[in-house]
């Protein structure tokens, strides 16, 4: 599963309903509205999610995280923080770690400064 497939289920899943607006899902991965677009078509495919208009707006779209679509997320989810802490965590000191995890904190602050 490619990286910004598993970033868009992991954001579905957290999400309430395990669904997100396709404008948050865009503004959440920093990417274009068409490349979520795309990325959600694929994952559509797949039977891992569906889009559904917003009934309130009729220009919006909301992608939905189906069972299927949980289901794949759990199975790569292992795959995917073995991968983390082999080419990420491993690697570093506990010092570093620590410095990583601080880096963190403060961009998120920034980027996300009402969460």
């Amino acid at each position: 599963m490619p990286p910004t497939y598993y970033e868009l289920l992991v954001l579905l899943s957290e999400a309430p309903d395990r669904t997100m607006r396709m404008n948050e899902l865009a503004r959440w991965t920093h990417s274009k509205p068409s490349r979520i677009t795309h990325a959600i078509g694929k994952l559509e495919q797949a039977g891992w999610v569906r889009r559904q208009h917003v009934a309130s707006d009729r220009r919006g779209w909301l992608a939905v995280l189906t069972d299927e679509g949980l289901a794949a997320l759990q199975s790569a989810a292992p795959r995917h923080l073995e991968s983390v802490r082999a080419h990420l965590i491993d690697v570093l000191t506990p010092e570093q770690v620590r410095q990583l995890g601080d880096i963190g904190e403060t961009l998120l602050k920034h980027l996300l400064p009402d969460a």
